[in-house]
């Protein structure tokens, strides 16, 4: 097999879009914290969380929908804990955001080993399947590269569109940019800052946990502490890459998700010719260059990392 036949195949595709799902998800997050003010480094450890929660729910007996759900309300939770320590107390974002990191993944690692036996092998969950979309899934190439996959992936890229409107489009998504950009402006014009920023940042962190839920409900079957892998800080990149637009975070996840598709069949086509480890650093040294052509022209929110005190300027 070579280079071609590995970029027309219909499993790498499915690949990136699978791969992509988390990433989008944990992008779009981001976004919203940002749009409004407020970085979210919180993320690793959101998704972190959203993972192990979401598979505990159903592993206990609820339905897949439900252990997203669950997923979603957990990191709300976090996202309402940044809040209050950011946007009401004034607390370092950076700080903030890496202390619930550090909480999130060890509190997800905790209840896993208090409620789940300890076994050799981690238990297993019966996950999303591929969906079968008639007419459309037994089209060549097209089929099984883009209509077999599971649900929770079409909802990400759906929801990057309907966030690209919200945002650019509807007074609520005026209200969220105008809050990061000149909050003082916002509140001149009747609308609340603090209240804006809190509904973003439980949002935008319940969609993080949702990324991480995907994990462990649609791509695997079971939770391991690890599984996460970086995620969150490459979902903070590609919002940089994207240059916080949602369309282009969408464009951003499936970029890095084929990199990372690409390298694993690689791997497979050149075993023992290169050191693998130079395989799994190719998606992260590309997304990298990919992140420097574009960091310089990015329009950073203004107000992002500033707090906000009602009538001061």
């Amino acid at each position: 097999m070579d280079l071609l036949d590995v970029l027309f195949s219909a499993g790498l595709w499915a690949a990136v879009l699978r791969i992509a799902t988390p990433l989008i998800l944990g992008t779009l997050g981001e976004l919203l914290c940002e749009r409004a003010g407020i970085l979210n480094l919180g993320i690793e450890g959101i998704m972190t969380f959203g993972a192990m929660i979401g598979w505990l729910a159903v592993y206990n007996g609820a339905d897949l929908w439900t252990g997203m759900l669950v997923a979603a309300l957990s990191g709300a939770a976090f996202g309402l804990l940044h809040s209050l320590l950011t946007v009401s107390f004034g607390l370092s974002q950076h700080v903030s955001g890496l202390g619930i990191t550090l909480f999130a993944s060890s509190l997800a690692y905790y209840l896993f080993r208090l409620l789940v036996p300890v076994v050799g092998i981690p238990p297993k969950i019966l996950s999303f399947q591929p969906l079968n979309v008639p007419g459309l899934s037994d089209l060549p190439f097209i089929g099984p590269a883009l209509f077999t996959q599971t649900a929770p992936t079409y909802v990400a890229m759906l929801l990057a569109v309907l966030m690209g409107w919200v945002i650019f489009r509807t007074p609520l998504g005026l209200a969220i940019r105008m809050t990061g950009e000149t909050p003082h402006a916002a509140e001149a014009q009747g609308i609340n800052p603090t209240a804006v920023r809190y509904g973003a940042v439980t949002v935008g962190s319940a969609l993080m946990a949702t990324g991480g839920a995907f994990l462990t409900l649609s791509a695997f079957d079971s939770f391991i502490p690890t599984m996460v892998q970086g995620r969150g800080w490459i979902c903070i990149a590609l919002v940089v890459f994207a240059t916080w637009r949602p369309g282009r975070a969408l464009i951003g996840a499936l970029l890095f998700a084929f990199f990372d598709a690409f390298q694993i069949r690689l791997q497979t086509m050149l075993t023992g010719a290169i050191p693998y480890q130079l395989f799994l650093m190719m998606p992260y040294v590309l997304s990298i260059a990919a992140l420097a052509a574009t960091a310089r022209r990015a329009r950073v929110p203004q107000a992002l990392m500033q707090p906000y005190r009602r009538g001061e300027r």
